[in-house]
């Protein structure tokens, strides 16, 4: 189902039509969310010399804090008329520079992966998985399945901008007329749910009798996120100001008063409605739920001192936080020389991960919300960037000189953000393996503290988001205990 990729896009990232020959043929399609126009989808799908090539643009605006960021996807595909996969493009511009993945199966099922973010060209051959699809052949699939109500499945579908199979489901309801802005059809109701690495997305599809998407309806980090068939005109028509970063901010029960002078804070966290959340453990955060709420304390892990680097223990996920990654480019040369650079003289991984942390601190000079999502190797580039930009280059930094770190996302305590008062605003930070224990940095300046609420830690990738689509947005602090 092609509009699905869009759903990516949205988190700070799905239509099947049937293949026609000669010219392709376009179809639009508007980006809502909270009800506010925000972005469109152009799409077309030519079939020529037995290939079938779907092709797929999007734009979407919003504004952070009165900032305008804009992102760009364009994805295409090409498959044999059956469905299988040939090769696939995916650009991304979310807001610094461009990232650009390619990937060709050849007929041994071999998958060539290309990808060049800022100038860093990585190559990796892999198996391509096992019954995984594109764009064309999920939706031979969902036409040979039918859509007899009570009929359901599971499919692995390929997504390009994460480079990995996702699952999803398919369960088929009953038809009934939608309205599609202003025009009311007979569709057919499709509950479907998409599952990544770290948690699932649930969805509301809607197609037509010929298989095709119409409206797709999901909640994502409490907003109404829809996406609907629309004429050109409209889909191409201006957007609407629409500053969803405020949407985010949970404001403090009481106000805190120097909360990085504090032993430790307890949080009492209650979700929204019927939200799941996923709350994570750390060395510097225990979790523990009571009565549908969760109780979190946060006591910042001392580093300790005399431990050495690189690391040479067998941690598995310590092991896993040393090696480069998509948007932890700790071979890039630019990262290793700003790494060594930062390090100096420094034999004590305590000492050299305060001295990343204070070098990234001084090393991004414009510091706004003007860009997406940037990857460490870009970041070193620009020197531009927010909270994600600065985790980013200090993770990948701390992975180049062998300290396992990871990139965490949460929420922050901050007693003023622009028009808004003690409240817990959307943050990124670091945290990084030091001997036995790992230690939370926050090259923003902010300095991580008992303020800090992590809410997911890995490696920065986009799959990695699925962890806080039903968590971020959806919780209130209703209790706070400060321990001095």
């Amino acid at each position: 189902m092609r509009t699905r990729q869009v759903l990516l896009g949205v988190i700070w990232l799905i239509l099947a039509a049937p293949a026609a020959g000669g010219e392709a043929e376009k179809e639009y399609f508007a980006i809502f969310l909270d009800g506010k126009k925000v972005g469109h989808v152009e799409q077309a799908v030519r079939t020529a010399d037995d290939k079938v090539t779907t092709t797929q643009k999007q734009v979407m605006t919003v504004s952070r804090m009165e900032i305008p960021l804009t992102i760009r996807v364009e994805q295409t595909c090409v498959e044999t008329t059956d469905g299988k996969p040939l090769s696939f493009k995916s650009v991304q511009d979310l807001g610094v520079m461009t990232q650009t993945v390619e990937g060709s199966v050849d007929k041994q099922g071999k998958l060539r992966l290309k990808v060049d973010s800022a100038g860093n060209v990585t190559e990796q051959t892999m198996d391509w998985p096992e019954g995984a699809l594109l764009e064309h052949g999920f939706h031979l699939l969902l036409v040979k399945k039918g859509l007899k109500e009570g009929t359901k499945y599971t499919v692995r579908q390929f997504e390009t901008t994460l480079m990995s199979p996702v699952e999803v489901s398919v369960d088929v309801g009953s038809t009934a007329n939608v309205d599609l802005l202003g025009r009311v059809v007979p569709l057919t109701e499709i509950k479907s749910e998409m599952k990544g690495p770290t948690g699932a997305v649930p969805m509301t599809v809607y197609v037509d009798r010929k298989c095709q998407e119409q409206k797709i309806v999901t909640n994502l980090m409490g907003m109404k996120a829809e996406i609907v068939a629309c004429s050109k005109q409209f889909a191409l028509s201006p957007n609407d100001v629409a500053d969803f970063l405020n949407r985010f901010f949970v404001t403090s029960p009481v106000p805190l008063e120097d909360p990085g002078k504090a032993k430790a804070i307890t949080y009492t966290l209650t979700p929204t409605a019927d939200a799941k959340l996923s709350i994570p453990a750390t060395d510097s955060q225990s979790v523990r739920q009571a009565e549908g709420k969760f109780i979190v304390t946060v006591r910042p892990a001392a580093a300790p001192k005399g431990a050495r680097f690189p690391y040479k223990g067998d941690d598995k996920t310590a092991l896993e936080a040393l090696k480069p990654t998509r948007f932890l480019q700790s071979d890039d040369k630019k990262v290793v020389e700003l790494a060594r650079r930062a390090v100096g003289d420094a034999t004590d991984a305590a000492v050299a991960v305060r001295r990343i942390e204070a070098f990234v601190h001084d090393y991004i000079q414009q510091k706004d919300f003007s860009i997406g999502y940037a990857s460490a190797a870009e970041v070193a580039v620009s020197r531009q960037g927010d909270c994600s930009e600065h985790a980013v280059l200090a993770a990948a930094m701390c992975r180049a000189v062998g300290i396992p770190a990871q990139v965490v996302v949460g929420m922050v305590y901050v007693e003023q953000l622009g028009e808004k008062a003690d409240v817990f605003a959307p943050h990124a930070w670091v945290q990084a393996r030091v001997g036995p224990k790992w230690v939370g940095l926050d090259a923003t300046g902010l300095h991580f503290g008992p303020g800090h609420i992590a809410l997911l830690a890995g490696n920065g990738d986009l799959d990695e988001f699925f962890g806080i689509i039903t968590t971020l947005g959806c919780f209130k602090i209703t209790g706070v205990q400060v321990e001095r």
